[in-house]
């Protein structure tokens, strides 16, 4: 049974690590230290929105239509996805800004804690 690849460990929400690579046609193993695309570490919610906005060429008016949303909750969609991405924007410069969006529901704990990870005060 094939699984999908996980890109947090389900117990901590650390980042996974791929360890080894495996041919199905000739069975060759290749083990190291891989890593997952940015968008493996994406949540559900998030890699769905971005496979929609890529579907409809970011075309916002078909975005909202299909997930049935407001134009605001595809943009704050929008500005997670990039801020989960790693494009940290420049709005988000101290602490103090994560945890007061993470506090108005702006941006998820995942996200939050990926970004206070990335931010040196």
């Amino acid at each position: 049974m094939k699984h999908e690849v996980l890109g947090h460990c389900p117990v901590c929400q650390d980042r996974l690590m791929v360890k080894t690579l495996k041919c199905n046609s000739c069975q060759t193993e290749i083990q190291g230290e891989f890593t997952l695309s940015q968008f493996n570490y994406l949540p559900k919610d998030l890699l769905h929105f971005a496979e929609v906005f890529l579907k409809n060429r970011g075309n916002i008016k078909e975005i909202e239509k299909e997930l049935g949303v407001s134009y605001p909750t595809v943009r704050r969609m929008l500005d997670e996805t990039i801020k989960s991405l790693g494009f940290v924007t420049s709005e988000l410069k101290t602490r103090k800004d994560v945890l007061d969006q993470l506090e108005n529901g702006e941006i998820s704990v995942e996200v939050a804690n990926d970004l206070l990870k990335k931010i040196t005060d």
